[in-house]
């Protein structure tokens, strides 16, 4: 399947942000037939089926994208991990645990949005199982440890269920800042039509950048920029209920900038 200009732009932004078996995992995962055909079929059922916004391949890697700058600056900060600070593992697990839920977390898509945190499991468990007996062959027990790490951030992702880990904790806001307009640019191509939920497309259509950063304060930054203050929905509704269930919310500050000027800071 041919890829686009986009999912290959952010694939190479990903990759180079790893090394070693991070590295090794995400460029299997990126050439799985399988997982490929999952995340494009997600987009099929989200924008053409029921005129949601964007869930699929491009979705899934900027997701993958934000999450790893994230862990970048809270590793810059000597901020431990669950694997890590439970002996379980080192960050690079932590790392490849954050990586595989933010590429896997959307592909229950490919069947309906009820409860698609819950089919995304069903179907990415086969799929983790897979991965990291290649990247793990002989070590079972951190196969099975990073898999429930996986498992947990997927199933977390919506924030409507009680998290315990760093690890998922970032996957979740590294899905709620996918805030900025290109996500909702092809439902509003497909159609003019209004429907419910609409309001959802209309303020990510105003959001123009979104700047994930090392904080003054904290170790990071989220600065959410908008043209108009429509913006504020996706700010207030989507991304900072997403941030007040995380289990890193108290690394984060967020930043609400309306056309370059009116600024509004929510942590």
């Amino acid at each position: 399947m041919q890829k686009s200009y986009k999912e290959n732009k952010l694939e190479d932004g990903i990759l180079s942000k790893l090394s070693g078996k991070s590295k090794q995992i995400a460029s299997l995962i990126f050439n799985d037939r399988e997982i490929i055909t999952l995340q494009n079929h997600s987009n099929i059922v989200s924008i053409k089926r029921l005129g949601y916004n964007d869930h699929g391949p491009v979705h899934m890697k900027k997701t993958a994208l934000n999450a790893m700058i994230m862990f970048g600056l809270l590793k810059n900060k000597n901020i431990k991990f669950n694997l890590e600070k439970e002996e379980l593992g080192n960050s690079e697990d932590s790392r490849i645990s954050i990586l595989l839920a933010s590429l896997l977390h959307d592909i229950g898509m490919s069947i309906g949005r009820d409860n698609h945190e819950f089919l995304s499991v069903n179907l990415s468990i086969p799929i983790i199982t897979r991965l990291l007996k290649k990247i793990y062959p002989k070590n079972i027990e951190k196969r099975t440890v990073i898999r429930s790490t996986v498992i947990e951030g997927i199933i977390g992702h919506m924030a409507n269920r009680t998290i315990t880990s760093i690890e998922a904790g970032l996957v979740i806001i590294a899905d709620g800042c996918d805030l900025e307009k290109g996500r909702a640019r092809i439902p509003s191509l497909l159609s003019n039509e209004a429907k419910a939920g609409d309001i959802h497309r209309f303020s990510a259509q105003t959001i123009t950048k979104l700047e994930i950063d090392e904080g003054k304060n904290k170790p990071i930054r989220i600065n959410v920029h908008m043209k108009e203050s429509a913006g504020l929905f996706q700010v207030e509704k989507v991304l900072l209920p997403k941030i007040k269930f995380s289990t890193i919310k108290p690394f984060i500050e967020l930043y609400a900038t309306i056309n370059n000027s009116k600024k509004r800071n929510y942590l």
